[in-house]
């Protein structure tokens, strides 16, 4: 074997770091000019991101992301802007890399990370609809939407335990995603029951780890939704009446 070809493989990185099936095996690690790096270990090598920007470290015609690319050019063509074949492509390459990453950064816990990519994601997914060539590409993105959305409700929530350690506002954030998931359920007219639906249900399971965790009492709006379901309406009235002061007040 050649000298380059020692230099060039990775087999001592890969004999010493894992993969584990069915996990996500990331770690932080740093450039050789001393730059923090993000990797990811597959199943037959792994890969290497860039922790800002977008994760490739490219900028697409000199902008942090293609999406910010995108976003210029249309504006210049002043509402008649359409995808071409080789921009969807550019669109899925760049909602693969950003996928990747942000899923490494739940693992290894840095929320707000993750909750920064998850909006880049989210944003590109409406530009990308809004800009669509047919309806056939738009659904193929659109059917993650909710996907999307449940690791950005997460992350959000979680990083709120991060920055005050106390658990109220996380259950905002949770309480915000899911009201934004149900209406994403009643555009798309969803079959079954969105308190079913297992991206729900983790939420939902979310919320009351850490309501317990923190001991936090339900809210007002929580009171009158169950006091509403028991046919209780006279405390639901009570309840009602105490949410009407509160919000004077404010």
């Amino acid at each position: 074997m050649s000298r380059r070809g020692k230099q060039d493989n990775i087999d001592q990185i890969l004999s010493r770091w894992s993969y584990k099936p069915g996990e996500v095996v990331a770690r932080e690690t740093l450039g050789e000019d001393g730059r923090p790096l993000l990797q990811m270990r597959l199943e037959m090598g792994l890969l290497q991101m860039e922790v800002t920007g977008r994760p490739d470290g490219g900028r697409p015609e000199d902008f942090e992301t293609y999406y910010d690319y995108l976003v210029a050019l249309a504006a210049r063509e002043d509402g008649t802007f359409q995808l071409r074949k080789e921009q969807c492509f550019e669109v899925d390459r760049e909602f693969v890399q950003f996928y990747h990453r942000r899923v490494c950064w739940l693992t290894l816990r840095k929320f707000s990370r993750a909750a920064a990519d998850a909006d880049h994601t989210l944003g590109l997914m409406d530009f990308a609809s809004a800009h669509a060539p047919d309806e056939d590409w738009t659904i193929s993105h659109e059917q993650y939407r909710p996907f999307v959305m449940f690791h950005r409700i997460q992350a959000a929530a979680l990083s709120q335990i991060e920055k005050d350690g106390g658990g109220e506002d996380a259950l905002r954030e949770i309480d915000t995603g899911l009201g934004e998931l149900r209406e994403l359920f009643e555009q798309w007219d969803a079959e079954g029951s969105f308190e079913d639906n297992e991206l729900v249900q983790r939420l939902m399971e979310l919320k009351r780890s850490l309501r317990d965790q923190y001991k936090i009492e339900p809210s007002l709006t929580e009171r009158l939704s169950k006091a509403i379901a028991e046919e209780e309406f006279e405390l639901a009235a009570k309840i009602r009446d105490e949410i009407r002061r509160r919000e004077e007040k404010t």
